[in-house]
This record gives C-alpha cells, sequence and structure tokens, in this order.
C-alpha cells in the first residue's frame, strides 16, 4: 500500500489540531507537517530525536472536546 507523505503529515496535523501529539519518521514529513502548523498558526514543541521528530501541542487544553485521536495511517488495524 502507498500512502502519500502529504496525506500522512495531514493525518499528524489533525492529531495535534486535537490536542495530541504526532510522530514523523522522516524529515521530509516533518518538514510537510511544520509547514502546515505555521499555515495555521498552532503552536508546537518539536523534539528533533536521532529517529525523528515528535510534535507536542504547547497549549492541549484548548481542545476539551477531543476524546480520542482521530483515525490516521499510524494507527495499527
Amino acid at each position: 500500500m502507498i500512502i502519500s507523505r502529504r496525506q500522512l503529515a495531514k493525518a499528524k496535523v489533525e492529531k495535534l489540531k486535537n490536542g495530541f501529539s504526532a510522530y514523523a519518521e522522516t524529515q521530509e514529513v516533518a518538514q510537510l507537517v511544520q509547514k502546515e502548523l505555521d499555515a495555521i498558526g498552532i503552536p508546537v514543541y518539536v523534539d528533533h530525536t536521532s529517529i525523528g521528530y515528535w510534535f507536542i501541542p504547547e497549549n492541549p487544553g484548548e481542545f476539551p472536546d477531543a476524546t480520542c485521536p482521530p483515525e490516521s495511517f499510524d494507527s495499527p488495524r
């Protein structure tokens, strides 16, 4: 199954919009996520490790209605 990197980045941004953290394994996906976040103005802390990038919302309490992460490509099926 081929997954578009752009779709993967959008799914991660949706998680962040709902107040959840997101992980990107590649620099390319991380850059797409960061670009989208900059465009919509969601402040996040980015933890760049040797194995990938963690995006952590700075204000997760802004989204009180979120009860679970949205469906995404990195969920086990």
